[in-house]
C-alpha cells in the first residue's frame, strides 16, 4: 500500500501547491477529471475567450447611434471554438505531463474516496498519507426536471464544444452562467430564450443592478422570468421545454440546444467525507476554519469544494494560504475573505464587492448611497451611454466604503480601485482626492461616485 507525505485531491488551484519547497516530500496528486480544473478547461478562461468575440459580434448593433455603419457578415463558430481549445487543451495536457515528470509527485487519474482519515481508495488502488488537501472543485447542478435524463442537454462543461452554432438555445437559470451564455449565443446570432424562476436575473446582486441588468437583457433576448420549467422532451432537431409562466399557464419552447445553467455544487459528496472525519455544511461545502483547516486536523480544503464564492481568485488565494500552512504549521496564515469581488462577463458587464444596499439595511448599518451614471462623465458622452452606472455604499460619517456595484462596459476593471480602497481601509474622500484621475477616462465615473459620498 503506497504511503505519501501529502495527497492533494484536485488539479486546479490545488496543483499550484507543490513547488521546490516540497521537494523532500512524497506527494500524490489525484484527479479523475480534465487536468487543470474547472477554470482552465470549462470555466472562466474559455468562457471569456468566447465573450470577447461575442462583444465584437454585438458591436454593429450599437454603432449606428454613433454614426458608424458596421455590418456583421458571419460568425465562424468552429474557428472560434478551435482557437480557444487549440490553446487550452495543450495547456491542460502539458500541465499533466509536466507534473507527472516531477520525481516526488505521483499523478493518479481515477475516482477517489476515503476509507478512513488516512486512507484513500483511488480506482483499484489503496493509498495512505500523513496529510491531505481537498481541492476537488465543483460540478453543474442538474435540476429535478421531468424528462431531463431522456433528452440531450448541455451544461457549461460541454456547451462550448458544440460542433456548430445552434439556430436556437433555451437556457435554464438566471445567474452568472446563464447571463454570460445568453450574451455569447445571442450575439453570434442564435435565438436565445432564458427561463428563470425568479423575477430578476442576477438576483444576488444589488437590487438596482439586478433590475437594470434584467431590463437590458430582456430587450435583447426572449426572457421568461417568474417561469418554472415543468418537463422536457426530445423532438427531431432538438428539444421542447414545457414551462409555466407567472399566471400558471403552460407553454412550450422549442430549441435546438438546451443549456442547463442552474448553478454548481461542491464535489465533497463524492469523497466519502464521513469516513475521513471531515464535516460538510448543509449546502455540501467542506467546513474549514480561518486557516483553511477542516474538522480533520491533518486535512486542509480550498476552492469550490469548501468555498461558496466559487471563484478562481478565491481558490488561488486559499491555495497560497494552505501552501504556507503546510510548510509552516506552527505559524499559520489566515485566509482573507473580507472583500471578495466578482464579475459577470455578460453584456453589460457587472462587478461587485462588499455589501449591497439591501444588506446594509438588513444589518442596521447607518449608511449613505451614491449612484453615478456612466453617461454623466465625458467618456460616457463619447459612448452615448444611457443605461449604466456605479453605485457605492459607505458608512455614514466615516466615509468608509462598505460596497461597490457596477454595471456597464469594463465594470470588471473599473471596480479595482474600489476593491483596493476597501482592502486597505481608505475612505471615499482619500481615494477620490488622494490621487490623480485621468481625464477624460472612463474611471471618472468611479471618481465622481466617490465624491458624491465624500
Amino acid at each position: 500500500m503506497p504511503h505519501f507525505d501529502l495527497v492533494i485531491i484536485g488539479s486546479g488551484s490545488g496543483n499550484s501547491i507543490p513547488d521546490d519547497r516540497f521537494a523532500d516530500q512524497s506527494i500524490a496528486l489525484v484527479d479523475s477529471g480534465t487536468f487543470g480544473g474547472t477554470c482552465l478547461n470549462v470555466g472562466c478562461i474559455p468562457t471569456k475567450m468566447f465573450v470577447h468575440p461575442a462583444d465584437l459580434a454585438a458591436a454593429p448593433g450599437e454603432s449606428g447611434r454613433l454614426g458608424v455603419d458596421l455590418e456583421l457578415r458571419d460568425v465562424h463558430w468552429a474557428e472560434i471554438r478551435d482557437r480557444i481549445f487549440g490553446r487550452i487543451d495543450p495547456i491542460s495536457a502539458g500541465g499533466l505531463k509536466w507534473r507527472s515528470s516531477n520525481e516526488n509527485v505521483t499523478v493518479l487519474t481515477e475516482e477517489a474516496h476515503f476509507l478512513d482519515p488516512h486512507t484513500l481508495q483511488v480506482g483499484d488502488q489503496t493509498i495512505t498519507a500523513d496529510r491531505f488537501v481537498l481541492a476537488a472543485g465543483s460540478r453543474p447542478i442538474l435540476p429535478d426536471l421531468a424528462g431531463l435524463d431522456e433528452v440531450p442537454f448541455h451544461t457549461s462543461d460541454t456547451v462550448m464544444r458544440l460542433p456548430r452554432l445552434p439556430r436556437s438555445v433555451v437556457i435554464l437559470g438566471g445567474g452568472y452562467i446563464a447571463s454570460e451564455f445568453s450574451h455569447i449565443f445571442s450575439s453570434f446570432g442564435s435565438h436565445v430564450t432564458v427561463v428563470n424562476r425568479g423575477d430578476q436575473l442576477l438576483a444576488r446582486e444589488d437590487a438596482d443592478v439586478s433590475a437594470r441588468f434584467t431590463d437590458i437583457l430582456r430587450s435583447r433576448i426572449d426572457l421568461r422570468t417568474g417561469t418554472t420549467a415543468r418537463s422536457v422532451r426530445e423532438v427531431e432537431g432538438g428539444v421542447v421545454l414545457t414551462v409555466a409562466g407567472p399566471d400558471g399557464v403552460e407553454q412550450e419552447i422549442e430549441a435546438e440546444v438546451l443549456l442547463v445553467a442552474t448553478g454548481r455544487r461542491p464535489n465533497g459528496d463524492r469523497l466519502a467525507l464521513d469516513a475521513a472525519g471531515v464535516e460538510a455544511d448543509d449546502h455540501g461545502y467542506v467546513v474549514v476554519d480561518e486557516h483553511q483547516r477542516t474538522t480533520a486536523p491533518h486535512m486542509y480544503a480550498l476552492g469550490d469544494v469548501s468555498s461558496p464564492y466559487q471563484l478562481k481568485h478565491v481558490a488561488n488565494h486559499e491555495a497560497r494560504v494552505v501552501q504556507h500552512n503546510l510548510l509552516h504549521p506552527d505559524a499559520p496564515r489566515t485566509a482573507d475573505h473580507r472583500f471578495v469581488p466578482h464579475a459577470v462577463f455578460s453584456s453589460p458587464q457587472v462587478a461587485a464587492v462588499g455589501l449591497t444596499e439591501q444588506q446594509a439595511v438588513e444589518q442596521g448599518i447607518d449608511h449613505v448611497v451614491a449612484q453615478q451614471a456612466y453617461g454623466d462623465v465625458a467618456f460616457g458622452w463619447a459612448m452615448e451611454d444611457r443605461d449604466h452606472f456605479v453605485k457605492l455604499v459607505a458608512e455614514r460619517g466615516t466615509g468608509r466604503l462598505l460596497g461597490a456595484h457596477l454595471i456597464g462596459p469594463e465594470a470588471s476593471t473599473l471596480i479595482q480601485p474600489l476593491i483596493q480602497a476597501m482592502s486597505f481601509g481608505q475612505t471615499a474622500q482619500e481615494v477620490a482626492r488622494g490621487q490623480y484621475w485621468i481625464h477624460p477616462a472612463l474611471t471618472e465615473v468611479v471618481e465622481n461616485a466617490l465624491l458624491a459620498l465624500a
